[in-house]
């Protein structure tokens, strides 16, 4: 299977993961219009499925090192497949929730809020189970990125107390829906980690490659999509409730933007499985993360989701975003 063999190449893993993790919900955004979350979640989840499937079938099956993904899938201990299907349950519950704040209150604030929490829990959780890197620069960084989420949510807050009643009830919802979602988010990594050999070019009996992880990560996602998209579709967040016959009523375009970014975000998640093994499952996973900054990016300066806000708001939306900035390099440089 495929390996990577250096540091400074886990690293640039890491950067396309973030890039990916920032930007699949843009096509969440673009069939907003005509589309309804719920029914792009479908399509969504195929996504994912179908590159993770893809990937272990060809970068799984290349190369002397490690062990084939059929091998692999042979071999692997029930517990250890477990362990990749939980993760993915808990990334799904994670990620509904994450895709409802979207639609609520924006990519610049479900994701700085809702993936910044993320993030710091993510990394305390990592590194607990598997201390690597410099702890002070690390939870420096963990700090600083702590200071964004504050100040993202109250460049919204104070964005939405000057609008209706209506719309600041439904700030609230974003915001909550968010943090919820941060905090289930924080604690699926590490499932998909313990669950793989930790040297990836010495296989362990049992164990699971990275390929394998992710095609059974992928698995939990869709058992159990079964069960929360359907009660989603029942009692949505926002608007009223949609059916399976609404789904097949899509266009190919509706359908085929909903796959696209489930792909776009497997790929970043199998990068960040990938270059865990150089980088360490905490900075690996803190790095991914960045997409904070991307989706914020996005969400402030091509969506124009602040648009309207008041004076001030910009000021503290360029001072999360430094915050950020500041405390990814320090993850970066901890190894």
């Amino acid at each position: 299977m495929f390996i990577i063999q250096t540091y400074s190449v886990a690293v640039f893993f890491c950067i396309v993961t973030m890039l990916c993790w920032g930007s699949w919900a843009n096509t969440q955004k673009l069939a907003a219009s005509s589309w309804r979350f719920e029914l792009f979640y479908w399509d969504y989840v195929l996504g994912i499925v179908l590159l993770a499937l893809l990937l272990a079938l060809t970068l799984g099956n290349v190369g002397t090192g490690g062990r084939s993904f059929f091998a692999d899938v042979a071999q692997a201990d029930s517990a250890n497949l477990g362990l990749a299907v939980w993760g993915g349950v808990l990334f799904n519950g994670a990620n509904i929730l994450l895709g409802a704040a979207i639609s609520i209150a924006g990519m610049s604030v479900a994701f700085p809020v809702g993936i910044g929490l993320a993030l710091v829990i993510g990394v305390v959780v990592n590194y607990l189970n598997a201390p690597v890197g410099n702890a002070t620069l690390l939870f420096g960084g963990m700090a600083l990125i702590v200071v964004a989420i504050l100040l993202n949510a109250f460049a919204y807050r104070k964005t939405a107390t000057e609008g209706a009643s209506t719309t600041r009830g439904s700030s609230t919802r974003g915001l909550l829906l968010s943090v919820v979602a941060g905090g289930l988010m924080g604690l699926f990594y590490q499932y998909v980690a313990r669950s793989m050999f930790p040297n990836f070019e010495q296989p362990q009996p049992g164990m699971l490659s990275p390929y394998t992880a992710v095609v059974f990560f992928s698995l939990g996602i869709l058992a159990s999509n079964l069960v929360f998209n359907t009660l989603l579709m029942r009692r949505p967040f926002v608007g009223p409730p949609v059916t399976y016959a609404d789904y097949f009523r899509g266009s190919a375009r509706n359908h085929l933007t909903g796959v696209l970014g489930g792909m776009i975000w497997c790929l970043g998640m199998s990068f960040s499985i990938l270059a865990s093994d150089k980088a360490g499952p905490a900075i690996s996973y803190g790095l991914g993360q960045g997409a904070t900054v991307v989706a914020a990016l996005w969400g402030i300066y091509i969506w124009r989701e602040f648009r309207n806000a008041p004076r001030g708001v910009g000021m503290l939306l360029n001072g999360m975003l430094l915050c950020y900035v500041v405390g990814l390099s320090l993850l970066i440089v901890a190894r």
